[in-house]
């Protein structure tokens, strides 16, 4: 069965970032599926990783984190029949929300290596506006992958009595396992002629913006994958070249710049006691980003701090893509999860919750 999904776009003028710095307008491009009900409490949040969008969830998507379409939709884990799901893209990306392709209006021109430097904090803010405004009044559930795993966690320290359930797939409660990568990608940038310190003409990074997601196509798992529908090596090649191709053209050199460094900074160990929702912590035994290796600590550090939580680990060999193309390993542990019986804090309207973010 094929789901029509709503496109649109939340504008927020004059949105302040938690640096201080205002950004005249900040958009949140964002797609819905299922309709809201009249309690206004059946929302789901779905949060992309690095470098992909919020069309992960939609059939089709070649998302390097691994699409969710076999996870959300009609009779699915996340079933479209029951929640209202909402999926955004992030602040700071460059497919639709406000990032440093975006033009800014004290120039007329992109905001390119200007673009101020952003948080979870503002992402998560900015998302929350968004649901404001479609008129949810509490989210049934946050569910991330990669870095919108890092996103559902901010949800839960940010706005602890506005979200029941956190879904965290394939991250960790920081993100310092993203120091390497990082490094890698300036010093990528630094050595290209074409950089200029991120004044690059349009076009002018899709060469290296091709092999850098080449290289990620095969840390997540891609190669995997493919030989597991019988592709040779040349095959396989040609077609993680040509997907690495196709993502160049639309992604922006600017945008990795920033999220990396976003990714780099966040960190909610200390935290973790604010959070009031039960979480479904998912890693998988073949990422070599966040590998499930990691899960004990974490486990041991949420319920430490009094956090109701569950680890899932799926036993894949699709390294980082695991959530998406086994989907199956944890579609039903996913589902029970979301319709188990509420255990959280009193329910307090969700437009007016009050706490330092604001």
């Amino acid at each position: 069965m094929t789901e029509e999904a709503t496109r649109g776009v939340h504008i927020e003028r004059d949105f302040r970032l938690a640096g201080g710095q205002v950004l005249a307008e900040a958009c949140a491009a964002y797609i819905t599926l299922g309709t809201l009900n009249v309690a206004r409490d059946n929302a789901v949040l779905i949060t992309h990783g690095f470098t992909s969008s919020h069309e992960f969830v939609l059939s089709g998507s070649s998302a390097a984190e691994g699409s969710w379409s076999e996870l959300v939709g009609p009779g699915k884990a996340i079933d479209t029949r029951r929640y209202f799901v909402v999926s955004s893209n992030a602040l700071g990306s460059c497919y639709g929300s406000t990032g440093p392709a975006s033009i800014d209006p004290a120039t007329g021109e992109p905001y390119g290596p200007d673009f101020p430097a952003i948080s979870f904090e503002d992402i998560v803010r900015l998302q929350k506006s968004m649901l404001v405004a479609m008129g949810v009044r509490k989210l049934h559930a946050v569910a991330g992958v990669s870095m919108g795993g890092f996103q559902a966690l901010q949800w839960g320290v940010q706005y602890p009595q506005s979200v029941s359930r956190l879904v965290i797939a394939l991250a960790h409660l920081d993100g310092r396992g993203a120091s390497a990568g990082a490094q890698g990608l300036r010093d990528a940038f630094a050595a290209d002629p074409n950089w200029h310190s991120g004044r690059y003409a349009p076009g002018d990074m899709g060469e290296l913006l091709s092999r850098l997601r080449l290289d990620t196509l095969r840390r997540y798992g891609m190669d995997a994958w493919l030989a597991s529908l019988s592709l040779d090596e040349p095959q396989r090649s040609e077609r993680m070249c040509a997907l690495s191709r196709a993502w160049a053209e639309g992604f922006d050199a600017n945008s990795l710049a920033t999220l990396i460094q976003t990714i780099e900074r966040f960190d909610v160990r200390e935290q973790l006691g604010a959070i009031r929702a039960r979480v479904l912590y998912v890693l998988s035994s073949s990422d070599a980003l966040f590998p499930s290796s990691l899960g004990p600590a974490a486990m041991q550090d949420l319920k430490r701090h009094g956090v109701q939580a569950h680890f899932h680990e799926l036993r894949s060999d699709y390294g980082h893509l695991a959530s998406g193309i086994d989907a199956h390993l944890w579609s039903e542990v996913l589902r029970e999860f979301l319709t188990g019986q509420e255990q959280v804090d009193a329910i307090q309207t969700f437009a007016h919750e009050t706490r330092r973010y604001g």
